[in-house]
């Protein structure tokens, strides 16, 4: 039988097995038949995070940011173009501080924004400030 890994359905929250081999191929969920990776970061709560940690077995990237954070919105299109760049290697997310208060303690965020990669339940690399999306791209393959 072929290697598989667990994903989170971006839409729906559903967990999928798919084949590592077929990571590449557009796979869609089993539950709401749309696809897993759409090439745009998902914008997650607290609920929505926790699951993604515990049941997702691709890296996420995550942007803790704030509405009224100027350097926040200025990032928001590099990073949503790294999101196409990067899946299926790694899913992005967007977690608002401002609705979601409690992750953001959890994790430490001091300043926005702060983008946090976690493989597994567990954080790989941590940096705040503004990236362009090369730098970003860069950083986070770096990382991996």
């Amino acid at each position: 039988m072929a290697e598989s890994i667990h994903i989170v359905c971006p839409h729906c929250s559903g967990v999928n097995r798919v084949p590592k081999a077929r990571l590449g191929s557009q796979p869609r969920c089993g539950k709401c038949r749309r696809d897993l990776f759409s090439g745009r970061p998902t914008a997650l709560d607290e609920a929505g995070l926790k699951r993604w940690l515990k049941r997702s077995e691709v890296p996420l990237l995550v942007d803790f940011w704030a509405p009224w954070c100027a350097p926040c919105r200025s990032m928001a299109p590099a990073y949503e173009k790294a999101a196409g760049l990067l899946e299926p290697e790694v899913m992005l997310a967007k977690v608002n501080t401002e609705e979601n208060k409690r992750p953001a303690m959890q994790f430490g965020i001091r300043s926005i924004p702060t983008l946090i990669l976690f493989r597994g339940q567990r954080e790989a690399a941590r940096i705040s400030g503004t990236m362009d999306t090369q730098r970003l791209v860069s950083w986070t393959r770096q990382n991996l």
